[in-house]
């Protein structure tokens, strides 16, 4: 039985999360209570596998985690993305967009669809985006007669979105924690002049298949449209003028809403591909750049700006708190010999690396259900992640798998996140069963793509070679 520890330890800490108990204390209270629990046996006589030398490293951990210059992005891509929701900048994305598209059928779609995208993109946010993108569109898509299930399938999927669609905070916690097991797996094969990955690696990975999810949403939005006209039917630009009201011209709205929110990105994200800035000097870049905007839009005074400080402060402490708390997870974790049990299986498992990256891909999806992509990305990754990329595995394809696993796995029914959030938001007369109908197409698209990325690693891989 004790040699059984690690996987007991790891069901303790999803039984405690499933009670309810906040992430951050979960893990690392679990984690002291299994600590205390091997040095107690041990003080007994009782051989309990745990070796306490593991926890000498925890002071270290934490001053890496001060120390991390990567990690800097967090606050900063989050604090980019409340102002531009905060400040009702994405509101006015979002109209533009909406008479642009919205006298086309499935128009309104695909104006969400892409505002969504591009509000994923700067929080990395599910729950943030789902809900800014119900509050601001369901209505509308609802009162211009779209079908209930359409319209909560396309918010729902394109909130999903930040998982993949660069520069998020999703991307840079994910790049960071692969960058160091990477350099494990190395380090474990011998090769002690390792590679590195970087964040902007990952960016560059997650181009092509996010781009090819978005379109692939517009163009099932735009076949909906096409097979059933009265799903998405389109609305005369002189309704939505009125009804968004604005007077200035459509050109006047696009030059203001549409241009700056986009060219800010646009910014942020190019100048880490062309590999001017770093992800850490970019989100400084994308948070000054907000700031403007919402000085320029006249939207920001005292109190927003209060509200948005608190609202990043918050974010920003949840993450960091987790991360302290997954780093003595992680520590007592192999202190009772987990890192060895999860190789021998992993070595053992019919099929190999296909075998064991089924399985790890499994196990993820599923504790999408109960588990944000911040504790899965810093208590699954660093224990499955330097195991497969010994196997072999490139890391960015890894990197992108995971995020769109995790994607597929916020939207599934009945535990996904994104439909929870969007049921807080949603009005009464939009039943769960049409919520849960609208986004089935959508994950059938995520294990499409998911599948074409096992088919064809290229697609992760090809342009961030280009760069190299």
């Amino acid at each position: 039985m004790l040699e059984l520890m690690p996987l007991v330890l790891f069901l303790a800490v999803c039984a405690v999360l499933m009670l309810g108990f906040p992430v951050a204390l979960s893990l690392s209270g679990t984690a002291l209570a299994f600590a205390g629990l091997g040095l107690g046996l041990q003080t007994l006589g009782i051989d309990a596998n745990f070796n306490p030398g593991y926890l000498a490293a925890y002071p270290n951990r934490l001053y890496g985690i001060m120390t991390n210059t990567t990690l800097l992005a967090v606050p900063l891509f989050v604090l980019m993305g409340v102002l531009l929701e905060k400040s009702r900048v994405a509101e006015t994305l979002l109209d533009a967009m909406a008479l642009v598209f919205g006298s086309r059928s499935g128009g309104l779609g695909i104006a969400v669809t892409l505002v969504g995208m591009l509000m994923a993109a700067s929080t990395g946010i599910v729950g943030a985006t789902v809900v800014t993108m119900g509050l601001m569109s369901l209505p509308t898509m609802l009162k211009r007669g779209y079908s209930p299930a359409l319209a909560t399938g396309t918010i729902c999927a394109t909130g999903t979105l930040g998982q993949i669609i660069p520069p998020s905070i999703a991307l840079v916690l994910l790049g960071d924690v692969l960058s160091s097991a990477y350099q494990q797996a190395q380090l474990s094969m011998g090769v002690f002049s390792p590679q590195t990955v970087s964040v902007g690696d990952l960016f560059m990975g997650a181009l092509v298949p996010g781009v090819t999810l978005v379109a692939l949403y517009m163009l099932y939005v735009a076949f909906t449209a096409w097979r059933n006209p009265d799903a998405a039917p389109p609305v005369p630009r002189e309704v939505l003028t009125e009804e968004l009201g604005h007077n200035g011209g459509l050109t006047s709205l696009l030059l203001k809403g549409l241009v700056p929110p986009i060219l800010l990105i646009v910014v942020v994200l190019g100048s880490i591909l062309a590999g001017i800035a770093t992800p850490t000097e970019a989100s400084a870049v994308g948070a000054f750049g907000a700031l403007v905007l919402a000085l320029v839009y006249r939207r920001l005074n005292l109190a927003t700006l209060r509200e948005v400080l608190r609202s990043t402060t918050r974010v920003t402490s949840m993450v960091f708190l987790i991360l302290i708390g997954a780093a003595l997870f992680s520590l007592v974790f192999r202190a009772y010999g987990g890192e060895e049990m999860v190789t021998d299986l992993f070595e053992h498992m019919p099929g190999g690396v296909v075998g064991a990256t089924l399985i790890v891909m499994l196990v993820i999806f599923l504790l999408g259900f109960i588990l944000d992509f911040i504790e899965i990305t810093f208590v699954v990754v660093p224990i499955v992640g330097p195991i497969l990329l010994t196997m072999g595995l490139d890391p960015i394809w890894l990197g992108i798998m995971i995020a769109i696993n995790l994607q597929t796995s916020f939207l599934t029914p009945p535990f996904g996140f994104a439909l929870f959030y969007l049921r807080g938001v949603a009005p009464a007369s939009v039943t769960t069963a049409s919520i849960y109908r609208g986004v089935a197409p959508f994950i059938a698209i995520q294990l499409i793509m998911l599948g074409l990325l096992a088919v064809f690693p290229q697609l992760a891989t090809w342009l961030p070679a280009q760069f190299d």
